[in-house]
């Protein structure tokens, strides 16, 4: 089941999506939110704009690739990068970390949100998002956070990976395999 929330700076969940089969992309399943709604139709924050350069813009949001870009969503670049573009992308990934974290938090502290929750799936969105709404709770009070509770989240992770996760990263491995035996051998046969 995915999980979709907007994450702000402070690792906060300000808007939470849960109950969609895991199999559905993450953009359709955005396209299908209140809170698409409400950023196309610019309700969702304050009318506030600012310019950089001789560019207006309103406030935005931060995605990864499988968000569309909108003048209200940043993804990053794709395809070959100049220096900036890449600077733009790592930039961005800087400030996505803040979403990592959270997540590695909520992980960390919930441990029901890995294995099989004995409940029925109509059930399942609503525990979800009491784990988002405590995490919050728990976040604003200052509450400890245990770093061996991320270690015990990279264990579950590895035991609860879904197959076609385990096997699409098995896949992408031997893929890199492949691809760096083909970029060496391209090279050497340049050096000749």
């Amino acid at each position: 089941m995915v999980l979709q929330v907007l994450v702000d700076h402070r690792g906060h969940f300000i808007d939470i999506n849960a109950g969609w089969p895991g199999k559905v992309h993450d953009a359709r399943i955005f396209w299908n939110t209140g809170l698409f709604r409400k950023l196309q139709a610019g309700t969702f924050f304050p009318d506030q704009k600012i310019t950089v350069g001789d560019v207006e813009m309103p406030i935005v949001i931060l995605g990864d690739l499988a968000y569309p870009l909108m003048p209200w969503l940043m993804k990053p670049y794709t395809g070959k990068l100049d220096r900036s573009k890449e600077w733009f992308n790592y930039r961005l990934s800087r400030c996505r970390m803040t979403v990592e974290c959270a997540f590695g938090r909520l992980k960390g502290s919930w441990h029901s949100m890995y294995g099989k929750l004995d409940l029925g799936e109509s059930s399942i969105p609503a525990v979800i998002s009491v784990c988002c709404t405590l995490h919050n709770i728990c976040e604003g009070k200052g509450e400890t956070f245990s770093q061996a509770w991320t270690y015990e989240v990279q264990r579950l992770e590895a035991e609860f990976a879904q197959p076609k996760s385990r096997a699409t990263r098995e896949a992408q491995h031997r893929a890199s395999r492949i691809r760096d035996a083909l970029r060496e051998e391209f090279e050497a046969e340049n050096q000749q």
